[in-house]
């Protein structure tokens, strides 16, 4: 192969790898805008099947975990069933800082992105409440047949406070961790198994970073 070809070569992948970066960012921000209404059915469609979401401990396996979490539990919960944003149920989640690595394969990708969620309902939909929460995503990414699916969504709330009171009065177990007693099927909304290692605020940790040190190459290690 000529010198021409090799530079040309190294071209085409460098350009697939940025815009295989930019895809995945185009789908983890999709999976912020519908989640934000509540548009449960498109969130499912985003996942291969073989996936799964981590989210306060559960662990939601497959596709068909990924619908028992947003469509049969979330959106019966906040929506009332229906597929779409309700008068006076707000839940926004602004996605910001995304650092996007792609695997050597170009078939796996990693994004961590974080969340910064302001919900709530209004006074005149029967119940006010509002409140905060802040969280974080270490998720993982696969290209099936061109397409960049998500396939771990592992979703980290990091702190949850009150609108009225903030952060420095949450008080302990404000949303419950899942548990052995919610596994599914003996409970039919529940995750299929339990990582018993996220903490919530006052509590802290740090999630693990899927990339190395960008100065030092050192993959972080914790203490």
């Amino acid at each position: 192969m000529s010198t021409t070809d090799t530079r040309l070569s190294a071209l085409e992948q460098r350009v697939q790898r940025l815009e295989d970066e930019q895809a995945i960012r185009k789908l983890h921000h999709a999976y912020g805008y519908y989640i934000d209404k509540c548009l449960y059915n498109e969130v499912v469609e985003l996942f291969a099947e073989e996936s799964e979401v981590r989210f306060m401990r559960g662990i939601f396996k497959g596709k068909a975990g990924a619908r028992r979490l947003y469509i049969d539990r979330f959106q019966q919960n906040f929506t009332n069933g229906n597929n779409g944003p309700v008068f006076g149920f707000l839940l926004d989640h602004p996605q910001m800082q995304d650092i996007v690595t792609i695997d050597d394969s170009g078939t796996i990708g990693y994004g961590r992105f974080r969340c910064m969620m302001q919900a709530g309902r209004h006074i005149s939909a029967g119940e006010k409440k509002q409140w905060w929460e802040g969280g974080q995503y270490e998720n993982t990414y696969v290209k099936e047949d061109g397409v960049w699916k998500i396939k771990v969504l592992n979703y980290r709330p990091v702190w949850h406070a009150t609108f009225e009171d903030g952060w420095a009065y949450t008080q302990p177990n404000y949303v419950p961790f899942f548990t052995e007693a919610d596994l599914y099927p003996h409970s039919p909304l529940g995750p299929d198994a339990i990582d018993p290692d996220p903490v919530l605020w006052p509590d802290m940790d740090v999630v693990p970073f899927h990339y190395p040190h960008p100065v030092t190459g050192t993959p972080w290690q914790p203490a």
